[in-house]
Order: structure tokens, then sequence, then C-alpha cells
């Protein structure tokens, strides 16, 4: 039981130092914000997810309603289902189903990545050691960014807080270099946001979001719909 946890956290590590840099950037947003540092680890610990908790606190310091924290985080979470649902299949008959709900509260892309890359079927000790060492960088990385608001210059913290919106850009630079499709959802998304943001300032930023994601996948979707034969050729 023990040589499958201590393997996890081995493999956690290393995801745990990545989180570490971004989360600290979203402490440092958080508190600027107005948010206290105490709520942003409660955010942290209890969320685990990146985009969703940046999204989530620019809609409560814009004063948003419930609604639309729940339709946002929906739409950008969603992923994380169709991750559980891959993972699935690779789970050792001991994950029982109170195993795999506490699981699903570590699937993030990073672990998703790491787990589905072994060899051998996935227990539940292999799994909680990877998250808790993940989310322990997560939670204290967050905190010191907190903290750091307070105590650092402004224009340091100022700075620093563009650590996270970075992150945001290494993950999409690389797959739109070499995916046309990628790119003119992006590019499309960008012009849709600019646009709430310019001309319709009245719509909350949570819709702004949500509608921006969605139409810009949808009409990705309608100019460069993918055939049969590339989608068997990517299975293979």
């Amino acid at each position: 039981m023990r040589k499958p946890f201590y393997r996890g956290m081995l493999h956690g590590f290393p995801i745990a130092l990545g989180y570490f840099s971004v989360s600290f950037g979203f402490g440092i947003v958080a508190v600027q914000s107005g948010l206290k540092a105490i709520e942003a680890v409660i955010i942290s610990l209890t969320n685990l997810t990146s985009a969703g908790q940046t999204m989530g606190v620019a809609i409560i310091a814009a004063g948003g309603t419930l609604l639309e924290m729940a339709a946002t985080q929906l739409v950008i979470n969603l992923r994380y289902a169709l991750m559980g649902i891959s993972l699935s299949q690779k789970l050792d008959k001991s994950f029982t189903t109170p195993h795999r709900l506490l699981a699903a509260y570590g699937i993030t892309d990073e672990i998703f990545a790491v787990a589905a890359a072994q060899d051998c079927k996935l227990v539940p000790a292999y799994m909680y050691g990877m998250i808790s060492v993940a989310a322990a960088g997560w939670v204290v990385g967050t905190l010191a960014g907190s903290v750091a608001n307070m105590l650092l210059p402004v224009s340091l913290t100022a700075a620093m807080g563009i650590m996270l919106y970075g992150m945001f850009v290494a993950i999409i630079i690389p797959p739109a270099k070499t995916d046309h499709r990628i790119l003119s959802a992006i590019v499309i998304a960008a012009i849709l946001s600019c646009a709430f943001k310019l001309w319709l300032p009245g719509v909350s930023v949570g819709f702004a979001i949500i509608i921006s994601a969605i139409a810009s996948s949808v009409i990705t979707a309608l100019l460069f719909p993918v055939d049969s034969e590339e989608t068997e050729e990517n299975k293979q």
C-alpha cells in the first residue's frame, strides 16, 4: 500500500513545483481583487483549477451573480469531466465509488497527463499520493502569493501578477502554431471579448467569457470541420 502512495508523491512533486509558481500569481491577483489571504487559500484548497479560479475571482470582484459563477465554472471546467471519463478506463478494481469521488477532486490537466501515461492500472493510493503533493504545492503557492502581495512593493506585485496570465499564453501558443483551427478559435474569442469590453460593457464578465468561448468554438467548427478520415488518422 505504501509503495504506490510514495510513487504517486514522487510523480506529483514536479507538478507541485509548477503549481507553486502559478498559484503564487493567483494569490497576488486574488488579494489585489479585494479578497483576504485566507479566502484565496480556501478557494485554492477547494477548487484546484487555475482558469476556473481566476475567472471566479474576476466575477466576485465584479459583483457577479451565483448563476453567472456556476455557468462560467461549468464551461471552463467541463474538460475535467471528460478527463475523468477517459481516466476511468485505467482504474484498478479497488477503485470503488468513494475512491472515485475523492480522486475526482484532484483531476487536473497535469495530473491527468501523468496518470494516463502510466503503463499499469491505477490504484487509489497512487492517485492520493500524487494529488496530495500537487494540491499542497498549489495551496502553499497561493498562500505565499497572498502574503507577498501584502509585504512587497505595489510595483513589484503588479508585475508578478502577470505570471498567471503568462501561463495561459504559454498553454495556447504552442498548439496554435501547428493547428490553424486552434489559432482561429483563439483569435475569434479574443475579438469577441474585446467587442464586449468596448461596445457592450453592460454584459458581465462571466457571461462575456461564456458567450465568447462557446461562440468561438461553434464558429471554428463551422469554418474548419474535421472530416471522418482525419478523425480516424488521429485515433491511430
